[in-house]
């Protein structure tokens, strides 16, 4: 792959790598962070790509370690200052989201990454245990699992028994 056919992937793959690193990082700045470290290792590393038909997968694979690394920064991290308002800021941010989005985002990370790379981001299954690194019949495991507490959560909230 060459450098300008990367450039142009990641061009098209702006809006996955965005909803990618969203749903790892909580912060917009930390996942335009996560965005701009996965180009610069992207273009730095563009030789170890070994087959042009998985660049989209290795982009993403790429991000997602980014992501991670930049919680573990952040972890070691503790604001000393304002931790109630950031508490109340949350709060309130957390109330003009949809029940759907609200029950997504309870979802345990190991849950939550398959569904939005599976339903919003449009990759397959075998595309998801490449980028996650794990068997296809985990993702599909994965998926399941989501899918019933989702409906669980959203019953809830809705009051219905079924």
């Amino acid at each position: 792959m060459t450098r300008e056919q990367l450039g142009t992937l990641i061009l098209d793959s702006e809006r996955q790598l965005y909803s990618t690193a969203k749903t790892i990082l909580s912060d917009d700045h930390d996942c335009a962070d996560a965005i701009q470290e996965t180009i610069v290792k992207a273009f730095s590393k563009i030789e170890t790509l070994r087959n042009d038909k998985y660049a989209k997968t290795w982009l993403i694979r790429i991000l997602i370690n980014e992501c991670y690394t930049l919680l573990r920064k952040s972890s070691r991290l503790v604001p000393l200052e304002g931790m109630s308002e950031m508490a109340e800021t949350n709060a309130d941010t957390n109330t003009d989201y949809s029940d759907l989005y609200k029950a997504l985002n309870s979802l345990k990370e190991e849950l939550r990454l398959p569904v939005i790379l599976y339903y919003i981001e449009d990759f397959n299954i075998k595309e998801i245990a490449q980028i996650l690194e794990i068997s296809e019949g985990a993702v599909q495991k994965r998926l399941a699992r989501a899918r019933g507490k989702l409906k669980r959560d959203l019953q809830e909230s809705e009051g219905l028994i079924i």
